[in-house]
């Protein structure tokens, strides 16, 4: 089922770019189309934004997610539209607008707890409103009049107080730096940081806010990079570059943990070495170590077969469990159960690590669900949250109880035809439910599961090029598309391991083959 060489070419891939392979984003996109108008790319840009506008109007993904890249396009087209007065802006515009007022006046959801929520969305309210409010002496009756809520459960006081420290120049908190974009016109060559050539805070709006409109036709190395990251997709970019070494660990752990033994080009592996340092790992250039790049980079050395020790992660423990950085406001599941797979697979465990692990299991197994799932901070899906607690409890030889209520989970959700998702199914969340099954098998036969992940093979088979849509967390959600693609190759592999698994997959194969010609 699986191509041997498909492995070897996602290394290939990833051992030449340093950036990583990421979808490009609604949300940050937009804010170059505001802050960064000269910068090149910018009639990608738009096409990309008048594109991706949903049927209702709005952009993005449902249940909250897509409140912030709705915010940040309809922001970014009114912006446009006080420069160039475009018809067809205006338009996309004043659907963005009917959208938002509309979500905000009906819409009761929680916001996701995506990166910095609390501070991007009081502040593009702000300054749409400041927008329109430039706006009504414009011939664009459509607009006149309108002003956006604050949404329920926000508070616009923090970003204030934030906004208000940086015009006095006080230091900005470290991790908001990724958000700089947020601060507003005070980030605009704000003292306390500096774009190198690899951008500011591994993000391109935060160094185009920092840079400012001005500098886009200088040769800066924060414009070059800016230049670079935009042309990989003709004008729009992703939410964070570059991301080389979250990519590298990551791909690294799936596909050895799943058994595949590609040939791991050197440059990779030494990357992931250099990458360790006394506070740990950081996924990207400008980004702060953090728990979960951490023990996912150590965990792919350790399966590598060159553990290195695991000192760095100790600073990230906190009560009961590991925090993915300091002072975050909710912890993460899936950051400790991958300390708890670094943890299983980083040699013989000392007292500490057994102490450790011990407390991790227990810790994850508090934190499931009634219906036997796990959800996260980092991902939208319930899958992947699942698949990473389910693949770390059973590394660690217990939890046997939390394990087979996620399997039952698993079975009882699975689709129609053959997939997973939570909106819809999806590649992506089939890899995960897949080997959840998978795991939870150990071997044994069980019809039930055999049959199951034999259908969602089956659905993988048929629906290998398929772009998956965008669930990881970021400001907006994002797809990592060489991460998904090696879990893809990871199950499938994984499957044919498995006799029985593997004479089942054929005929649900021809199955679905015959339902989608």
């Amino acid at each position: 089922m699986m191509d041997p060489a498909a492995a070897a070419g996602v290394l290939a891939d990833l051992s030449a770019d340093p950036y990583g392979q990421f979808s490009p984003s609604p949300y940050e996109t937009a804010r170059l189309v505001t802050l960064a108008p000269d910068l090149a790319g910018h009639a990608g840009r738009m096409r990309f934004l008048l594109a991706e506008q949903n049927g209702d109007g709005g952009w993005g993904r449902p249940d909250g997610y897509g409140l912030l890249p709705t915010l940040s396009a309809t922001e970014a087209l009114l912006a446009e539209l006080h420069r160039t007065r475009d018809v067809t802006v205006g338009l996309a515009a004043g659907r963005g607008l009917q959208a938002l007022l509309t979500r905000l006046a009906t819409d009761d959801t929680t916001l996701p707890d995506t990166v910095a929520v609390e501070v991007l969305v009081p502040g593009l309210v702000l300054d749409i409103n400041t927008r329109l409010d430039d706006l009504d002496a414009q011939p664009w009756p459509a607009l006149h009049g309108r002003r956006l809520p604050y949404p329920k459960g926000t508070n616009p006081e923090p970003l204030w107080a934030l906004r208000e420290a940086v015009r006095q120049g006080k230091p900005l908190p470290p991790k908001l730096v990724h958000s700089l974009e947020a601060i507003g016109p005070a980030a605009q060559g704000f003292s306390s940081v500096r774009p190198g050539i690899d951008g500011l805070g591994c993000s391109p709006a935060a160094t185009a806010a920092w840079l400012g409109n001005d500098a886009m036709t200088t040769d800066q190395p924060g414009v070059r990079y800016l230049k670079t990251v935009q042309a990989r997709h003709g004008g729009p970019v992703p939410v964070a570059a570059p991301l080389g070494v979250f990519e590298r660990s990551w791909v690294l752990a799936t596909l050895l943990g799943a058994g595949v033994e590609p040939r791991v080009p050197p440059a990779v592996a030494t990357s992931l070495y250099q990458a360790v340092g006394d506070d740990g790992v950081a996924g990207g250039t400008g980004l702060l170590p953090d728990a979960d790049d951490t023990a996912c980079t150590l965990h792919a050395l350790a399966l590598l077969g060159t553990p290195l020790p695991l000192d760095c992660l100790w600073a990230y423990q906190h009560d009961d469990h590991f925090v993915t950085y300091p002072e975050e406001r909710t912890p993460s599941v899936t950051t400790n159960a991958h300390v708890l797979q670094a943890f299983a697979t980083t040699g013989p465990p000392t007292r500490r690590v057994t102490k450790a692990m011990r407390m991790l299991t227990t810790w994850l197994c508090g934190r499931q669900g009634g219906d036997g799932t796990w959800s996260d901070k980092w991902h939208a899906s319930e899958y992947y949250a699942t698949f990473c607690c389910v693949s770390a409890l059973t590394s660690d030889g217990e939890s046997t109880a939390a394990v087979r209520k996620a399997v039952r989970w698993v079975v009882g959700t699975q689709r129609t035809d053959g997939s997973w998702g939570r909106w819809e199914g999806t590649p992506e969340e089939t890899a995960y439910a897949v080997q959840i099954l998978l795991h939870a098998n150990g071997g044994k036969p069980d019809p039930a599961i055999e049959q199951a992940a034999a259908r969602g093979c089956a659905y993988l088979l048929a629906t290998e090029g398929v772009p998956n849509p965008p669930l990881w967390h970021d400001k907006d959600l994002y797809t990592p598309d060489r991460i998904v693609l090696a879990q893809r190759i990871a199950v499938l592999h994984a499957a044919t391991a498995n006799p029985r698994i593997g004479m089942l997959v054929g005929p649900w194969a021809d199955a679905v083959a015959g339902r989608t010609a």
